[in-house]
Formats: structure tokens, C-alpha cells, sequence
């Protein structure tokens, strides 16, 4: 297999001191990875990884060889290399990466195909692009895997219909459902990057605009949190009764995209699902509008329907493509309507990444001792990682809390004591 393909090496220098600037942001996956250079508890085994190829990744493939493991990279989206942390991985550190900021299509998938040549024993994934081509195309390569992780939202979905129809063919741990993973990357990590990857690519005033947030999971929370932060009047749209109802008693306003669409200045897309906003949409925005993407996949957005109403499209700012449509007003799209967070800006802050990155990182741990007793399916982090990840983190922010008292204990574990 190739050695790696990345950018340009001349970029490892910069790349280096990014990551060390993201390191000290850090710290439970920094002491992970002091007891992993003292444990080495996964000595020998081979980790393909599709991940965001940005700085706090580099200090998981770290953590990951510190602990005896042979880590290879690739990019989990076209857009979401920082080529400079990849020229420095391979450089600084010799772990193979296959990653390059807009690669296209068929670069995009020889990448993944060549992480999967180095005959992998765990998959860690982002997306489940890695997994779903290595059951489709290189089950050459299945036999040796024992097992594997899950970053996001829109894998798991994928990868839990995979199960459902029998073709799973190892464990998977959802890392994504990890109380300290999707509790606050998700929604601090993604509310903070979004806006700061569409301020980054318009340079637009956000106070007394209205922000049309798509979808109010915990991203969308996230992000509804950090817009009405920045002035804006943030309108939600839903299709789940339950996330809408608590939308309204969170004090934004909750109406029909159909509707929005009318009257939205910024949209947003967080919901791990197919054209969200449609071509019909499209058709009736305000001249101007801004549309940006913070799920997973592009295809939240309807962009062959956006294609079809316009004129003429120019690119107008990096990672700005204005479509002038039959009608005559402007949409802009930001960033190919891929990831905003990660095309314009840098993605979630290293502090956040730091608890997801943990579980990663003690996960595929788990998994190297515990596959054999685990059959093909989706499984939750063990609550022992999720506790143990979360008080790391508060004795890194020297913080302290209490403890139950024995009298305590006892009451909680007993029925007879009420009124």
C-alpha cells in the first residue's frame, strides 16, 4: 500500500504546533495516554480510522499509537482535512494518513480503500462511510476485524440498519451516545463551530436576523443556544413532537420549514436526514439568503433542486457559491453545503473533543479485551467509561463534588423507608 497522500509535507512545521496548541486543551486524553504508554494495552492491533482530520484527531491517532496500536487515517468528509495537521502526522509522528481538503469523490473512496489495505483489527468510524464499503467492497478485509467505534449520529443511524438486517458483521460501540460525548460535543462543540464557520465564511452580522435552525437534537440545541446568543431570532423547524414542544418552552419560535423558508436570513441544517430544505423552498427565500449545512452528510440540502431554479452560480467568497435563481434573487450556499464547521472553520474547540476523543480512545481499549463476548450490533459505551471519563475531566478543571454519605446510600437502595 501507498506510504500516505497528503497536501504537502512542507505544511508538517505549521501543522505540528497546531496540534500541540490543541493538546493543551487536552487533558484527559493527555492522561490517557500517559498510562497507555505505560500499559500498552493495544500492543500489535491495527486501527483504520475515518475521522475529521483535524488537530484533536491527531491527538487521538497519538494517544492511539502511544498505547501500541498502528493507526492509519483517513478523512471522514471531502472537506474536513486541516492539511497541515496531516503533513505533520506523517512527518512528525509516521502514522499513514490519507487525507487532502476538497479531494473529490473517487479520491475520497481510494482514501478509505487504502486505509482498509493495512488489513485493520478495529474500525473507528465517522459516519460509517469506512464501514459500509468495507462490507460492500472489501470483504477481503472483514475477516480480520474484531471490532469498532462510532462517532456521530448519522453512522450510528446507519450503522444500527445494518444490524436490524442482519449484515453487520462485528461489534460496534456507539461512542456518540456517550453522555459526555453527545451531552457536549454535540451541543457546545457544534453550537460554538457552526457559527463560528459562518461567520468565518460571510463575515455577516448575525444580531437581528432570523436564524432558521433545522432540526433541535442536541446539535440543533447547540446551535439555537449560540445563534439567539449572537441577537439573532432563532426560528426552529421539527418534524418530532416532543423536540418542537421543547423548541417552544426553550423560547424560540417553532414553525413549518415551508414557512421559514419565507422569512430566514441564515439556515442551518443539523438533522442526519435527506433534502430537509427543498427545492420548493428555495424558490421562495428572501434575496440573500445564507444556507449552510451542520449535519453530517450535504444531502440535508436539496442542492440538484437549488441547481435547477438558478441561473448562473459564481463563487463569490472562499467556501461562499452564490446561486442566482430564475426569479432573480441570490442564494448563497456555504461550504458545498458539507459540514460548515469544519469546511470554513476548524471544527468543535479541543476542550470538547477531549471527552469524545477519551471515549474513543478507552473504547476501542473495551473492545480489544471484550469482542470476543460481543456479537454483531451496535453497543453503548460502558456507563464505567462514560463516569470515569466525566470526573477526569472535573479534576482537570479542579473541580470537586461530593459524595454520598453511607445514610444515603442506604435510602436510595431501600423500598421501606418513606413519608
Amino acid at each position: 500500500m501507498k506510504e500516505y497522500d497528503v497536501k504537502d509535507m512542507g505544511l508538517a512545521k505549521d501543522g505540528r504546533l497546531r496540534i500541540e496548541w490543541a493538546n493543551e486543551s487536552m487533558p484527559v486524553l493527555n492522561r490517557i495516554r500517559k498510562r497507555f504508554e505505560k500499559e500498552k494495552p493495544l500492543k500489535g492491533i491495527r486501527v483504520a480510522a475515518c475521522l475529521h482530520v483535524t488537530t484533536e484527531t491527531a491527538s487521538l491517532m497519538q494517544t492511539l499509537k502511544a498505547g501500541g496500536a498502528t493507526p492509519f487515517l483517513c478523512a471522514s468528509n471531502p472537506l474536513s482535512t486541516q492539511d497541515d495537521v496531516a503533513a505533520a502526522l506523517v512527518k512528525n509522528d509516521k502514522i499513514p494518513v490519507f487525507a487532502i481538503k476538497g479531494e473529490d469523490h473517487k479520491t475520497y473512496y481510494r482514501h478509505i480503500h487504502a486505509v482498509l489495505d493495512a488489513a485493520p483489527h478495529y474500525t473507528m468510524d465517522d459516519g460509517a462511510d469506512l464501514v459500509s464499503t468495507l462490507h460492500a467492497d472489501r470483504l477481503d478485509r472483514i475477516e480480520a476485524v474484531r471490532g469498532g467505534t462510532e462517532e456521530t449520529t448519522t453512522g450510528i443511524i446507519r450503522l444500527r440498519s445494518m444490524a436490524k438486517d442482519g449484515v453487520l458483521k462485528y461489534p460496534i460501540i456507539a461512542v456518540n451516545d456517550a453522555q459526555t460525548k453527545h451531552l457536549f460535543d454535540n451541543r457546545y462543540g457544534t453550537g460554538q463551530s457552526t457559527v463560528d464557520g459562518i461567520i468565518r465564511a460571510t463575515n455577516r452580522l448575525m444580531a437581528g436576523s432570523n436564524f432558521v435552525v433545522c432540526g433541535y437534537g442536541w446539535c440543533g440545541r447547540g446551535l439555537a443556544m449560540r445563534a439567539r446568543g449572537m441577537g439573532a431570532h432563532v426560528i426552529v423547524t421539527e418534524v418530532d413532537p416532543v423536540a418542537a414542544l421543547e423548541a417552544v418552552m426553550d423560547g424560540f419560535a417553532v414553525v413549518p420549514i415551508a414557512k421559514a423558508a419565507r422569512i430566514g436570513d441564515f439556515f442551518c441544517t443539523v438533522t442526519g436526514n435527506i433534502n430537509v430544505i427543498r427545492k420548493e423552498h428555495f424558490a421562495v427565500m428572501k434575496d440573500g439568503a445564507i444556507i449552510a449545512n451542520s449535519g453530517h452528510f450535504n444531502v440535508e440540502l436539496d442542492l440538484e433542486g437549488l441547481k435547477a431554479l438558478s441561473k448562473t452560480v459564481q463563487k463569490v467568497r472562499p467556501f461562499v457559491e452564490q446561486y442566482l435563481l430564475e426569479n432573480g434573487r441570490r442564494v448563497n450556499l456555504l461550504g458545498d453545503g458539507r459540514l460548515i464547521n469544519l469546511a470554513a472553520a476548524e471544527g468543535h474547540p479541543s476542550s470538547v473533543m477531549d471527552m469524545s476523543f477519551a471515549n474513543q480512545a478507552m473504547s476501542i481499549e473495551y473492545m480489544v479485551t471484550a469482542h470476543k463476548n460481543l456479537e454483531p450490533d451496535v453497543y453503548p459505551v460502558p456507563e464505567a467509561i462514560d463516569r470515569r471519563i466525566a470526573k477526569e475531566k472535573l479534576a482537570a478543571m479542579g473541580i470537586s463534588i461530593d459524595r454520598l454519605t453511607a445514610e444515603q446510600k442506604k435510602y436510595l437502595a431501600s423500598w421501606s423507608m418513606g413519608t
